[in-house]
């Protein structure tokens, strides 16, 4: 048996290389975005303000349900946050 070696978790698990770019970009973004969470020492609530999301959304977003967040919506939480999303494209491997 000979084992596949992967660029990311996201490559082993994701059907098409397209679906491994997606989840990616939106783990990238929502592990900012709990870092500015955490960081920012805001609960929930405060948290859910300052994105204009619901509580339970971001509780959503610190337990990492990622299947929940689409790359437009995290983007606009991080705008909300005030900080700014930068975008770098490169060669695939």
């Amino acid at each position: 048996m000979t084992a596949n070696r992967f660029a990311s978790v996201w490559d082993a698990i994701e059907d098409t290389p397209e679906e491994a770019e997606n989840m990616r970009v939106r783990s990238q973004l929502m592990a900012q975005l709990k870092s500015y969470i955490a960081k920012s020492g805001l609960n929930q609530g405060e948290a859910a303000k300052v994105l204009g999301i619901t509580q339970p959304r971001v509780s959503d977003l610190m337990r990492g349900k990622i299947n929940l967040f689409g790359i437009d919506a995290l983007v606009n939480m991080a705008a909300k946050a005030g900080l700014h999303v930068e975008l770098r494209l490169l060669e695939a491997a």
